[in-house]
């Protein structure tokens, strides 16, 4: 199997109840970043004691590789319907390391387009090299480094396809929603990016910062056409208070 389908057959385990995909976790080595998760095998098999008594719903949307990462957007049902994008390392064909970031599921979106339809499988692979430069130089250019008039280098004005819940499509749409905000006298703000990581077209970003006055972890998945970025799905989770961390692992 390949990692990407072990950690698909792993995530569907969590619906199924299938436990042999347990046996793709090195029982030896597995650092957890889901801060309300322990460490290692024993704490994901916590999570499956303690699961509702309608058991938890998984339907992953997208899953790529790229090196010994492999990471996961995916519909959940964890008391409550949420969206998670899911990041796993690999060591010697076993996982070693895991981060994730949830959202609740929002229905009526600005858009009209959900949190995670659009494209799903990546074709454009000769390119990823290039796309994931593409995405970094906006990271540091615009996201972080707050030169908002070069985002035309790097976001499509033609067509901007945005599955974030609170924001209209293309660049007015965004544009609309950084003005609202302000309005309530709040701000978003990316500080530094720990993890970029792509196949084809496809490339996710995991970075910390704030948003709307709270600590969160921002993951933004977006898709890249013709040197542009068209599209765009994220979540948003704030960060948890470090008194209920289960690990020591920290977020990122």
């Amino acid at each position: 199997m390949s990692n990407k389908e072990k950690v698909i057959a792993l995530l569907n385990s969590l619906e199924n109840g299938d436990h042999a995909p347990a046996s793709y976790i090195n029982p030896n080595k597995y650092i957890q970043h889901n801060l309300a998760v322990g460490d290692g095998l024993a704490g994901f098999g916590a999570v499956l004691q303690h699961k509702p008594a309608g058991g938890f719903k998984v339907k992953v949307i997208r899953a790529f590789e790229d090196g010994d990462y492999v990471f996961t957007h995916t519909e959940y049902d964890f008391f409550g319907p949420k969206i998670g994008f899911d990041i796993f390392r690999f060591e010697n064909g076993l996982i070693v390391e895991h981060w994730d970031n949830m959202q609740e599921k929002v229905t009526a979106t600005k858009s009209g387009h959900s949190m995670t339809d659009g494209p799903t499988a990546a074709s454009d692979l000769g390119k990823t090299a290039t796309n994931k430069a593409l995405v970094r130089a906006m990271y540091d250019v615009v996201m972080i480094g707050g030169q908002g008039d070069k985002i035309t280098d790097y976001v499509s004005v033609e067509k901007y396809v945005q599955h974030n819940p609170g924001v209209g499509d293309g660049l007015a749409g965004f544009g609309a929603a950084m003005a609202e905000m302000a309005k309530s006298g709040g701000s978003m703000h990316m500080r530094k990016l720990h993890l970029l990581l792509g196949e084809g077209e496809f490339v996710l970003g995991q970075s910390e910062g704030s948003y709307a006055g709270s600590e969160v972890t921002f993951y933004d998945l977006f898709r890249v056409e013709n040197g542009k970025i068209t599209e765009h799905w994220d979540v948003i989770e704030p960060l948890l208070p470090k008194e209920q961390w289960k690990n020591s692992n920290g977020k990122f």
